[in-house]
């Protein structure tokens, strides 16, 4: 109900799914707003967009770009700019005006403005001359980053405005006058990681405006300077891709920096060979790798050669690099979205530091050692994320969580030749340590990151208590850093790698003191929308894990592990957590922009160069072969962003190349409707199913969703071709696999090989009736009665419940050897078990295997101490110790795809797939039938505001608080033993102006909402 106050506003304006961006290079951007009211029913009926080059042009009569006129529509989202042609380089500002229900104009929304970028993809157009330089004479691969800078004099008289547009091969950190160019994050400025990202560069490189005014105030030189790291442009990452030398690569730079004066004169800096340009390795960055680390050698420093009035005549001179000879075809365009930057408010100090003495045989120093009070997993509802610092010496030792992860200062620890320090940030995260040193010029002091610690079981790489590193193969992952002697302290943090860790391991050459240290944690998920949270502590742990585990692998390509010698942007892990990602992220433009890589990808590792690859962009484990679930990301990402943010866009810039790939399966299967093959199966799965039924599946889905995405773009003819491929493909499986034998219904899904690569310890036997098998059968309706879907259900409840009966029926299962109510599921399979149970009426099940904390369960790894989601099921265990080294990463995000289901299912914020963006959506929460869970809280920041599910239940009594966002409906199924009682205050929610009662049954109210909030309460017995 409302306070009689109408406090209607528009609101979180943006262009291209961001805020206020800088660098547009769409041709016609889109413009999306929301309406925020407490008003029931607040919806929007006509719109009109105004542009203008000023604020004060933003009213009837004035502007002077373009003016949409009224437009008679309800759409907020992605709504195209008409108007003439945008140029180049240009602050645009905008506002929309919106009408109500009751024809009224709502009070008028905030002025928001958006620049173009250089709006050409050719390298050339708008650049003013700027080349790819290198430095002159440097061998790739030899020490010593390249350092390069310009000084020139300022032409002009007062600046009124600069722009920076820089790109380079390899990787960035770009200075102008001395000060390193940052970026606006959570009210203040800080640095952006690994800049310009990762693409496919022998087709695709981005770039990146930056606002730098404020750098050249009062100054009449202008410097511009840049460090190149060896990035994914030069380094074993890039193994096998097109642009890969095994001889190295060179690094380049490639900048303009824009200067308008208030005369209307203007002035750029650009890259180009020529003696205005010097460049030098011989600085303190000596080595860079994103697997390896960085090493920096603070002797070699040159104070001031980022600012001006430095000299750097003895420096070498530039060369243009012969990138554009090499890859003439590449395309040289704005980043679509925001950076991967570090982000202080996730930055974590040590919870405790222990120091051990005795080289290889060390033990702990009790004086030296500060234990972390809990050993166990914190709770997230306590903990405060900040720059944490724990005190060491058992004078000044923490023993509350919450003081240690608000404490300020941290007590010098001494470290000497033989000590090490071992440190616990008290989350696996992804970024960088930053530390502060006392000690002699020389000294060499190495950080040596992990997710793990020794102990006694199997599979340590160590004495007790050190730094766990097997997992990462032949990633050397080590921060070093060679001190230059100042006895005030010596602060640094690596720019040009990046480390997945909780834990660091500290070792030094000499005496040397730690005063600080800080794990700065580095994501493109710069803002969580969404969230979920109940009373029930492990599942809170939960998802903690999956959140944490987004931020580390959501770094400028979705990876499939932070740590070790992998973090590719595998297509499989992708996929499975889109919903996921998208509920608990912004991240529309991220995964928009994958998709664009994707496509890349398609046409130069892809088979016949229409098969979406398994890895994108092209790395190391490029292979063009069948990978249904890999391949079939670049169906399923698509329809998963245009159902989260209701913008089609990514339907139709992907269409030619989604229907190249299902055209491609079928001249390979053709009338057979059979998938490609899928080399990797279910993977890491405990029960094998066969990899023909997974890809068979696959094929039936990604069908499914072709026609489900032709539909919505008015494509009718082919919106039939895929309703009729997916009817063709599902009597072709329901033939192959569904057995009647013995008048027993069988899913013969042993039918076919297991994956050819089963690492570690998996189970490498296919079984019949597995419960991926099972659950992608019902999820897609791959049958052909009702009475075979109870089959169905049946088979699936006892392979999940898998009691005594269950074991002695199937005595050569594998899931003789789990417990009841635990999953088998791979990556394939993880994110349909819970939402099938539901559908299915399996509830209490999926409750049940949510809260098992046995092996294989989600729970688990919790039950383990884990802070992210793990790789394996396995990972790791107290009791048997670590899982095998060549796949078991600690921070592995597939399996958190189980929280599209709590947002879905538990919260109950569930997406209408009949109208995408939550114009219209679902509230039903489904209650936990084991009584564990008596309270959730929902929210989710959809594309026209915040939806609020939070649900309690107190003895018989149901309490539901909803929000509903202006412009948008929702459908509200409450349980009840009664719809009499279902009342909001007093009345009757039948009632209630504006909703309409739909129906009871199966102890379930249902309601149509108008847009508002809503306090509902109801009997359940």
């Amino acid at each position: 109900m409302t306070d009689g106050v109408d406090r209607t506003a528009v609101e979180g304006l943006t262009v291209e799914h961001r805020t206020t961006p800088l660098g547009v290079d769409a041709a016609r951007p889109r413009f999306g707003w929301r309406t925020a009211s407490r008003v029931r029913g607040r919806r929007q009926t006509a719109y009109r967009v105004l542009v203008a080059t000023s604020p004060d042009r933003l009213t009837a009569g004035r502007v002077d770009v373009w003016d949409s006129g009224r437009v008679d529509s309800a759409d907020s989202v992605a709504v195209r700019y008409a108007g003439p042609p945008l140029k180049a380089s240009t602050r645009y500002h905008w506002t929309v005006e919106v009408w109500d229900e009751n024809g009224r104009r709502l009070p008028e929304a905030p002025t928001a403005r958006f620049e173009t970028g250089l709006l050409s993809t050719d390298g050339v157009t708008g650049w003013d001359g700027a080349r790819w330089i290198s430095m002159a004479g440097k061998a790739p691969n030899s020490p010593g980053a390249p350092l390069l800078r310009k000084q020139t004099a300022l032409h002009g008289g007062r600046v009124h405005e600069a722009r920076l547009y820089i790109s380079a091969l390899g990787v960035y950190d770009a200075y102008v006058n001395g000060r390193r160019v940052t970026v606006p994050q959570d009210g203040r400025a800080t640095h952006e990681l690994l800049t310009p990202g990762w693409t496919n560069y022998d087709t695709t490189v981005s770039y990146f405006t930056y606002e730098v005014t404020g750098l050249l105030a009062d100054e009449r030189q202008v410097t511009l300077a840049a460090v190149l790291g060896n990035g994914w442009y030069n380094g074993r990452v890039s193994e096998n891709s097109v642009y890969y030398s095994a001889d190295g690569n060179r690094l380049a730079l490639k900048a303009k920096l824009l200067i308008r004066y208030d005369d209307g004169s203007t002035q750029t800096v650009v890259t180009a060979p020529g003696d205005d340009w010097r460049a030098t390795d011989t600085g303190p960055y000596r080595a860079d790798d994103l697997y390896d680390g960085q090493t920096y050698d603070a002797r070699r420093e040159l104070p001031g050669w980022t600012a001006n009035g430095f000299d750097a005549s003895a420096w070498s001179g530039v060369e243009e690099h012969d990138f554009t000879t090499r890859f003439p075809g590449s395309r040289l365009v704005a980043y679509p979205g925001e950076s991967a930057r570090l982000v202080p408010r996730w930055d974590r100090g040590p919870r405790s530091i222990t120091v051990h003495t005795g080289g290889s045989d060390f033990v702990p120093d009790p004086a030296r050692t500060v234990p972390d009070p809990a050993r166990t997993v914190p709770d997230p509802a306590r903990t405060v994320p900040g720059p944490a610092r724990t005190v060491p010496g058992p004078a000044r030792t923490v023993t509350d969580p919450t003081q240690a992860a608000t404490a300020t200062a941290l007590v010098p620890v001494t470290l000497h030749p033989g000590d090490t320090a071992v440190l616990d940030f008290g989350q696996n995260l992804v970024g960088v340590p930053r530390y502060t040193l006392r000690g002699p010029a020389g000294a060499q002091v190495s950080f040596a990151p992990g997710e793990m610690l020794n102990d006694g079981s199997a599979g340590a790489d160590g004495p007790e208590g050190s730094v766990y590193r097997a997992n990462l193969r032949t990633a050397k992952a080590t921060s070093t850093y060679i001190l230059k002697g100042d006895p005030q302290g010596e602060t640094h943090q690596d720019s040009l790698t990046f480390y997945g860790f909780r834990y660091l391991s500290v070792t030094t050459t000499a005496t040397v003191t730690l005063t600080e240290v800080t794990a700065r944690v580095a994501t493109s998920a710069l803002r969580d929308i969404g969230d979920v949270t109940t009373d029930d502590p492990d599942i809170n742990q939960l998802i903690s894990n999956v959140r944490w585990g987004q931020r580390g692998n959501y770094l400028w390509v979705p990876t499939d592990c932070p740590q070790r010698d992998e973090r590719c942007g595998w297509t499989g892990d992708t996929q499975v957590f889109a919903g996921t990602g998208l509920y608990n992220a912004d991240a529309v433009a991220f995964l928009s922009h994958f998709q664009d890589i994707l496509i890349d990808s398609q046409r130069t590792y892809g088979a016949d160069g229409a098969q979406f690859p398994w890895i994108a962009p092209g790395a190391r484990y490029n292979e063009a072969v069948p990978a249904s679930g890999w391949a079939d990301c670049g169906v399923v990402v698509p329809w998963t962003v245009w159902q989260m943010s209701g913008d089609s866009t990514i339907v139709d810039r992907s269409w030619d190349a989604m229907t190249a790939y299902m055209d491609w399966i079928h001249a390979r299967t053709g009338d057979t409707c059979a998938g490609q093959g899928a080399i990797f199966g279910d993977w890491l799965a405990f029960q094998v199913t066969s990899t023909q039924l997974v890809s068979d599946a696959y094929y039936a889905y990604s069908a499914r969703l072709m026609a489900d995405m032709a539909r919505a773009t008015g494509r009718t003819a082919e919106t039939h071709a895929y309703e009729e491929l997916f009817a063709r493909i599902k009597q072709a499986f329901v033939a192959k696999y569904l057995s009647t034998e013995d008048g027993r219904l069988t899913l013969r899904s042993s039918l076919g090989d297991p994956p050819p690569y089963t690492p570690g310890d998996s189970p490498t036997q296919t079984e019949d009736d597995t419960q991926t098998a099972l659950l992608w059968t019902l999820e897609l309706g791959l049958y052909d009665t009702d009475e075979q879907r109870r089959r169905l259900v049946e088979l699936l409840a006892q392979n999940i419940g898998n009691s005594a009966d269950y074991k002695a029926a199937h005595p050569d299962s594998t899931r003789v050897g789990h417990a009841e109510n635990t999953l088998s599921v791979g990556f394939l399979g993880v994110n349909v078990l819970a939402p099938v149970l539901t559908q299915e009426g399996q509830v209490e099940l999926a409750y049940k295997v949510l809260h098992q904390d046995a092996m294989p369960s989600w729970l688990y790894s919790v039950r383990n101490g884990a802070t992210t989601v793990w790789e394996r099921w396995n990972s790791y265990a107290r009791e048997e110790g670590f899982g095998p080294v060549e796949m078991n990463s600690f921070n592995h995000y597939s399996y958190g795809a189980i929280m599209e289901w709590m947002y879905e299912s538990m919260a109950g914020i569930a997406k209408d797939p009949a109208h995408p963006g939550f114009k219209h959506f679902f509230l039903r929460p489904h209650l936990d039938p084991t009584g564990r869970i008596t309270r959730v809280d929902g929210s989710h920041l959809s594309p026209y505001g915040e939806i609020v599910s939070a649900w309690t239940v107190s003895g018989s009594r149901f309490t539901h608080r909803i929000a509903v966002p202006a412009n948008s409906t929702a459908t509200l199924r409450i349980p009840t033993a009664d719809p009499d009682s279902v009342c909001e205050g007093r009345t009757p929610l039948s009632h209630v102006r504006g909703v309409r009662h739909l129906g009871f049954e199966d102890g379930v109210a249902s309601y149509e909402l108008p847009s508002g909030r809503y306090e509902v309460t109801s009997a359940l017995v």
